[in-house]
């Protein structure tokens, strides 16, 4: 199995579910020293996709899921990393048993660009049905967007 780190949609247990059926919820968790942001507009539909930067000031709620070498590519797929899109690397994530090692994925482009309203409004949500903190969620809730559009 390998512990994958989610820090957005996939923060949803019914999400990941249908997207990785053989891969149970671990847990949750923090990246301690990175910052949820925002990047290639170019590449989202109607506004910019969700990755994580390094940020020693800031930390990104995580849900953990055990993923199964069968749903590993499927996964991959979900993400855009057989594309390119964004690419897998390893992480420290903080739970309250201590410290882990994950894999999450990051956007490889260029931060910058605006969500759309609708997409933060499902970051949220995904956030909210993971259990993240009532500030945490709305945080994102709050984060400048776009007016129109997804995701």
């Amino acid at each position: 199995m390998t512990l994958y780190a989610a820090y957005a949609a996939n923060l949803d247990p019914r999400e990941m579910a249908s997207r990785c059926p053989h891969s149970p919820l671990r847990g949750t968790g923090w990246l301690v020293g990175w910052r949820l942001t925002f990047g290639g507009e170019e590449f989202g539909w109607n506004g910019a996709l969700a990755t994580v930067v390094e940020d020693e000031k800031e930390q990104v709620f995580v849900s953990l899921y055990d993923v199964a070498p069968a749903d590993e590519p499927l996964l991959d797929q979900w993400e855009g990393a057989d594309i390119g899109l964004y690419r897998k690397i390893h992480v420290r994530v903080q739970t309250l048993d201590g410290g882990v090692t994950a894999i999450t994925y990051v956007l490889d482009a260029y931060e910058g660009g605006l969500p759309s309203a609708r997409y933060l409004g499902m970051l949220a949500d995904a956030a909210e049905a993971a259990g993240a903190p009532d500030d945490y969620t709305e945080g994102l809730r709050q984060r400048p967007c776009r007016s129109t559009g997804f995701p």
